[in-house]
């Protein structure tokens, strides 16, 4: 293969606008560590630091970003099959987070109780249950979208306004405390490695095995293709696309448990606040069209992580929290505006053009 083939090969790869994202990302910490004089690559560097809570760990701002972007990363494997099966966006998964967690702490902690140090029922119990919330919540969206045919973000709008509020009901409008280890586990270390880094990577695993082990991820595109010649070609595309929302509501149950495990409370207003969009970017970052159909979860994954590294990068040049999601807006605009139907034409013919003098 030669390097004019492989440019073109690199060109078409679905891969490519998430890795020219992460490179620039990168080098914007490296020209900013040079400038500060810190070391033009410490942004790369990782050590082993002893705490006094969780002995010796991984330091270092990959691992940060790798930790910080777990519960984006989590919510960006749903969000990818839902926007390949329906050509819309779940909107709610930030709100079902949060809904999930209360739940969860609600049944560990007790009906009523603000605080606990003891477990009202088994730590597998409160888990599991916090995680078929989310299936719930993800039924229920899909019932809505595949089912009755009402748009995407129409339908999913209902749980992101109402999710929370039914968190603060599940809780009895108490931020709920659970000053217990085993469940601090999730949201703590495995040894030196950050336990949500561990889920999220056998969350990837598990679900990229059954895509590339099963038939599901061509179903999945297929039907976000063309949802109509599926069903004649003998695919069920309403339950594949409801499928797709229960896979979603689920990946939003394990983020909620791990957001909330992290700081071991249910705080409703605030877990999962925004991330739904981080999610949506993640998977436009990841080289997806939003308009459905074909889809690369690899991409999805980079582009959640590129996302947590941008926030981790704006808040070391001193933009501040309330800030920073305009310029995750701004990121959008160029995504979606790079998406455009007439910018991909005007790059074809731009490409053909190119083609048909260098043949002549």
């Amino acid at each position: 293969m030669n390097f004019k083939t492989w440019l073109m090969k690199v060109k078409k790869s679905q891969l490519l606008l998430p890795v020219v994202a992460m490179i620039l990302v990168m080098a914007v910490n490296i020209i900013h560590d040079a400038a500060t004089g810190a070391g033009a690559f410490s942004f790369f560097t990782i050590t082993l630091q002893r705490t006094t809570s969780n002995g010796t760990i991984l330091y270092g701002r990959i691992i940060d970003i790798l930790n910080r972007g777990s519960e984006a990363a989590l919510l960006a494997l749903g969000m990818t099959l839902v926007v390949s099966a329906s050509a819309g966006t779940d909107i709610s998964v930030g709100s079902v987070m949060s809904l999930c967690a209360s739940f969860c702490c609600m049944l560990l902690a007790g009906y009523g109780v603000s605080s606990t140090n003891d477990l009202a029922v088994p730590l597998v119990v409160g888990v599991i249950a916090g995680i078929l919330m989310g299936c719930v919540c993800g039924a229920f969206n899909g019932l809505l979208v595949a089912r009755l045919n009402i748009q995407p973000m129409v339908a999913t709008l209902i749980l992101y306004s109402a999710a929370r509020a039914i968190g603060l009901l599940v809780c009895n409008d108490l931020i709920v405390y659970i000053r217990n280890d085993s469940f601090g586990f999730f949201g703590s270390f495995l040894g030196p490695i950050p336990t949500p880094i561990i889920i999220t990577a056998i969350c990837i695993a598990i679900l990229a095995l059954i895509l590339k082990k099963t038939a599901l991820g061509m179903y999945i595109q297929s039907v976000g293709i063309n949802s109509r010649a599926s069903r004649i070609a003998g695919l069920n595309s309403k339950m594949i696309i409801h499928l797709a929302y229960i896979v979603c509501g689920m990946f939003a149950g394990i983020a909620g448990i791990v957001a909330s495990s992290r700081i071991t409370s249910a705080d409703s207003n605030n877990i999962g606040l925004y991330l739904e969009m981080d999610a949506i970017l993640a998977v436009a970052l990841g080289g997806n069209s939003l308009g459905g159909g074909k889809f690369s979860l690899a991409g999805s994954i980079i582009g959640a992580y590129t996302i947590q590294a941008i926030t981790t990068t704006l808040y070391a040049l001193g933009v501040s929290t309330n800030q920073a999601p305009v310029f995750k807006a701004i990121i959008v605009i160029l995504i979606v505006a790079i998406q455009a139907p007439p910018v991909k034409a005007f790059i074809r013919k731009r490409n053909l053009n190119k083609a048909t003098k260098g043949v002549a």
